[in-house]
């Protein structure tokens, strides 16, 4: 071998290595979602046979591998379901209305891309310095439940994650004055339309990781302007502290979400103390109202990651 062709292998050894890891964990990632989407599926009932599945994609880690992972396991399912992708293009100043587009088609996936003009909206209805993820939030829910309605979708899917479940549970019990979270599954009274969250049992950092090695065209969420120090982003910075410092601990507290007991609280809605019998207790619906509300309700905070 001369001397030229080894220090060619010598210098695409590395590189060569380098893939083959990357590919090593972006298949161990692959499979570790797969398999914790379809125990979550499988758990809460989430997608049956016959249902036609909206994804709700903003462009963001979370929505990408949520398509990315429903398109994978539909091709194994035990049951036949239909799989269509959405995008809400609210005309955000700079955002790029072509990417989504392009990756969708690149995919053969059936794909909507609604324009509404609700950033002026938010404009205009929300001061200057103040939050406007609540009024944007409810204004994208609207439009997308009723299209969900007028297209015969029978689940709409959002790419809510474990640590997104965790952290309203947190911000509800700071700052709401409640003890509650984001559902896997959430129906609405009036039966217009089912919420499912197949990522319920992913971590965000694996999310983030598959993310990053499937090479996703990722929108950055930054483009409204929308403030770095909101309560979530305190409460998502304290787990993250926790993660480090307590490895297993974010874990525990989610098998506490799973393993409630009414008894052991103090909500008389849930228990009644005094005959010693559980209740049903007060149901959550999905919210219809695209109006804006006048308290937090941290558990309807589906803006952030669909």
């Amino acid at each position: 071998m001369s001397e030229a062709m080894i220090a060619n292998a010598a210098d695409q050894s590395p590189a060569s290595e380098q893939d083959r890891r990357q590919k090593l964990e972006l298949n161990k990632l692959q499979k570790r979602l797969r398999r914790e989407m379809g125990q979550a599926i499988a758990d809460f009932s989430m997608i049956e046979a016959g249902d036609k599945v909206m994804c709700c994609l903003s462009g963001g880690k979370d929505s990408y591998a949520m398509l990315d992972i429903l398109l994978n396991l539909q091709k194994s399912a035990p049951v036949s379901f239909e799989l269509i992708a959405v995008n809400l293009d609210q005309k955000q100043p700079g955002f790029p209305e072509e990417v989504l587009p392009e990756y969708l088609a690149s995919l053969g996936v059936e794909y909507h891309i609604i324009e509404k003009d609700t950033y002026s909206i938010v404009k205009e209805k929300v001061p200057e310095g103040k939050t406007t993820c609540g009024l944007c939030s409810r204004l994208r829910r609207g439009i997308l439940y009723n299209f969900a309605e007028e297209h015969g979708v029978t689940k709409i899917a959002l790419g809510h994650h474990r640590d997104d479940m965790l952290e309203t549970l947190f911000l509800n019990m700071f700052y709401g004055g409640k003890l509650k979270s984001m559902p896997p599954v959430l129906h609405s009274d009036d039966g217009r339309n089912t919420v499912i969250r197949p990522l319920a049992y992913a971590r965000e950092k694996d999310i983030a990781r598959y993310a990053a090695l499937r090479e996703f065209p990722i929108i950055p969420c930054n483009l409204c302007g929308s403030q770095e120090n909101l309560q979530r982003q305190v409460i998502k910075d304290m787990f993250q502290t926790w993660d480090k410092q307590h490895p297993g601990r974010l874990e525990t507290m989610f098998r506490a979400l799973c393993n409630v007991e009414p008894s052991h609280l103090a909500d008389p809605n849930l228990y009644d103390f005094k005959e010693g019998k559980r209740l049903g207790g007060k149901r959550q619906a999905v919210v219809q109202s695209a109006e804006p509300e006048s308290n937090q309700d941290f558990g309807r905070l589906d803006v952030l990651n669909i």
